[in-house]
């Protein structure tokens, strides 16, 4: 197991770094850059222009390893969910693709609409879900309690607001992909943990992968990864969280992801309800921003947080 894991890590890694050093030139030379939008902080305005879209690098360094030790595997042993979890998280990929696309090619600053989007995302997280009980079952109990078909719409719900959360979280450079190797290193020790082969090493492999893209990704970052690896990402850790049997645990790994989220929810809330604002500027990243943190010092502290909650998580799991 051991070397496979750092074996799919390493070429998850040396992928991602190639790629980046090949596109990102290239990307920089035909200008498909990020549009920095009026509601964002005016000082990162500096960043507009910065190469988006490398989501895309990372990914497929995460599935060459993939289709070298996991993929294989699972088709020879016949555990197909594996490959629907991976096919979840590509697919949540490629709806972030089409947004980044849009905004990049069809000049729409947002991207498809919120409606768009929800709609690709709850139909593919219903269809994944049915998928998955029919291959390899959900337990549907919840503190004791069978749920029955409501634990499938608590599910679904959850997949798709922690999905929309991590594409929340990447606003400012380095601090989605810290946080998501922090939960991807989590998952793979639940993994190991639990003796579970394919999990170890597609966890390993995106520890390996994100590592690569965050040496281009730290501030100031030389590439952003776009909708298309936040919403990958978010994906994959929320299958990765079913395939182990504890998808609600992502409340407590993802924490920050769902603060993040919530906080906006809450400035909305207050807004339209008091006139009132209750953070400088939302998603909560910006608001500590706005009150002088550095990024280096958001990305160090958020990450900190989300790997206490995962190390909540891992208690929890196992107690």
């Amino acid at each position: 197991m051991t070397v496979k894991m750092i074996v799919g890590a390493l070429i998850g890694f040396v992928i991602t770094v190639v790629l980046c050093k090949i596109f990102i030139p290239i990307l920089r030379k035909v200008k498909l850059g990020q549009k920095i939008l009026e509601i964002g902080p005016s000082w990162h305005k500096c960043k507009e222009g910065t190469p988006t879209m490398g989501g895309v690098f990372f990914i497929a360094g995460i599935l060459v390893a993939a289709g070298i030790f996991v993929i294989p595997a699972c088709i020879k042993d016949g555990k197909w969910a594996m490959l629907l979890h991976i096919g979840f998280a590509l697919f949540n990929g490629l709806i972030g693709l089409v947004d980044d696309y849009v905004k990049l090619f069809k000049k729409r600053n947002k991207g498809l609409t919120a409606i768009q989007k929800l709609v690709l995302q709850f139909g593919s997280a219903g269809l994944y879900l049915f998928g998955v009980d029919r291959l390899a079952g959900i337990d549907t109990t919840l503190f004791g309690i069978n749920l029955g078909f409501f634990y499938y719409i608590i599910l679904l719900v959850a997949i798709v607001y922690f999905v929309n959360c991590s594409n929340l979280t990447d606003g400012i450079d380095g601090l989605e992909g810290s946080i998501s190797a922090v939960i991807c290193l989590a998952l793979m020790l639940v993994a190991i943990r639990l003796d579970d082969l394919n999990m170890a090493v597609l966890s390993a492999t995106a520890v390996g992968a994100l590592i690569g893209y965050l040496i281009f990704n730290f501030h100031p970052a030389k590439v952003f990864m776009g909708d298309t690896g936040s919403l990958f990402l978010g994906g994959l850790a929320c299958a990765l969280l079913l395939h182990a049997g504890s998808p609600l645990l992502i409340i407590l790994m993802g924490i920050v992801w769902l603060l993040e989220g919530l906080s906006v929810m809450l400035q909305v809330f207050s807004f339209k309800v008091f006139g009132k604002r209750i953070f400088k500027m939302t998603p909560i990243h910006h608001h500590f921003e706005m009150c002088g943190w550095s990024e280096f010092t958001i990305v160090g502290v958020f990450s900190l947080v989300t790997a206490i909650g995962c190390a909540a998580a891992y208690f929890v799991y196992f107690m």
